[in-house]
């Protein structure tokens, strides 16, 4: 009961001016999540929504200003499809918010007649076109999940989910990350708000949500067509390391590796390849095992093949992706320099 009085009585004549503007011009803001939303569509609206590229970012908003001041003036260049104003749980706003024009040209408009407006003095706005950002990486997850259990949780919790991509973490032992792309910014930014809140519970795997910056996507080497590939050796999750787009010969890879294993005195590796699921794009998955006479464990992984029909065949480039994980186990195990090929993958 305190703190609803405390909430009520900051920035209580903005509050009441607020109210006074909506009742005089038959407006309504709707709050959800920690935004007040108008429009969308605005009354009057015939059609369907404009594209997503016409949203604007207004920042540096004085935390006392509400949309009976902002509203009005975005309106003055240009069409209002939808008007967002980041809200804080007592009342002010965040700083920032995000307008959606019915055009392009609207859009631009804004930009060039708003950006640096002084809605107070010394108080000039910043306003620039939306980054548009819709994928999230939640980290930490349990590395037992599995995407379909994933897939079910979020859309108990969270709304406009396009897809979910699993991947093994590239910084925890025993977790895995997901990548969530989301059908437009606004949705994305509810679910990061509701997931940063606790709504989603995976067992006791402590749980980080944040935006899918390009550094991670990069890291991550995010394409829908070719998800990242996991690998289990000795039952521990790995990277497999991912072959890069340099024309690798198969029989360069293999002598490679029967040095590396002659060295070491192991025997000539045995290759498992197969194919286990082709996408709708032409991607086949396969699957494969290394076992190598003498060594502890046999070396498993999977891999995604692009379509392409020249050079080696699909196979050929499954059993090269194979050789280099293998490669690379050894030479993390027994501690070699592999000769020759120092640099010919990257760990996902």
């Amino acid at each position: 009961h305190l703190l609803q009085m405390w909430t009520n009585g900051i920035n209580e004549a903005g509050k009441m001016a607020l109210l006074a503007w909506e009742k005089e011009t038959g407006i309504e803001l709707v709050q959800i999540n920690g935004q007040r939303l108008y429009g969308a569509p605005p009354p009057g609206w015939v059609g369907g929504p404009p594209p997503a590229d016409t949203e604007v970012y207004i920042g540096r908003l004085p935390q006392d200003l509400y949309e009976n001041t902002l509203i009005p003036l975005f309106e003055s260049v240009g069409k209002l499809y939808e008007f967002r104003l980041m809200m804080t749980f007592s009342g002010l706003n965040r700083g920032f918010a995000y307008a959606r024009y019915a055009s392009l040209q609207d859009a631009q408009r804004a930009i060039s007649t708003l950006h640096c407006f002084q809605l107070r003095e010394g108080c000039a706005i910043k306003v620039c076109w939306s980054t548009q950002k819709r994928e999230l990486v939640v980290s930490g997850l349990p590395a037992t999940v599995s995407q379909q259990e994933l897939e079910a949780r979020l859309q108990m919790v969270t709304e406009g989910i396009r897809s979910v991509t699993l991947h093994a973490s590239p910084c925890q032992r025993q977790a895995k990350l997901a990548v969530l792309k989301y059908r437009s910014h606004k949705a994305a930014a509810l679910a990061k708000k509701a997931l940063m809140e606790g709504n989603l519970r995976l067992g006791k795997a402590e749980m980080r949500v944040d935006w899918l910056y390009p550094q991670m996507k990069k890291k991550l080497q995010l394409c829908e067509e070719e998800p990242l590939s996991s690998c289990v050796q000795g039952g521990k999750s790995l990277a497999v390391p991912r072959p890069v787009a340099l024309p690798l010969s198969q029989q360069n890879v293999l002598e490679c590796l029967n040095m590396v294993c002659w060295k070491h005195r192991l025997r000539t590796p045995l290759f498992i390849i197969k194919c286990v699921h082709v996408n709708p794009n032409g991607w086949q998955r396969f699957w494969y095992q290394v076992v190598i006479p003498g060594y502890s464990v046999p070396i498993s992984g999977f891999t995604w093949v692009s379509p392409d029909r020249q050079g080696q065949s699909k196979q050929e480039k499954a059993k090269v992706t194979a050789a280099l994980h293998t490669l690379w186990v050894l030479g993390e195990s027994l501690h070699s320099q592999l000769p020759a090929f120092p640099k010919v993958f990257t760990e996902s």
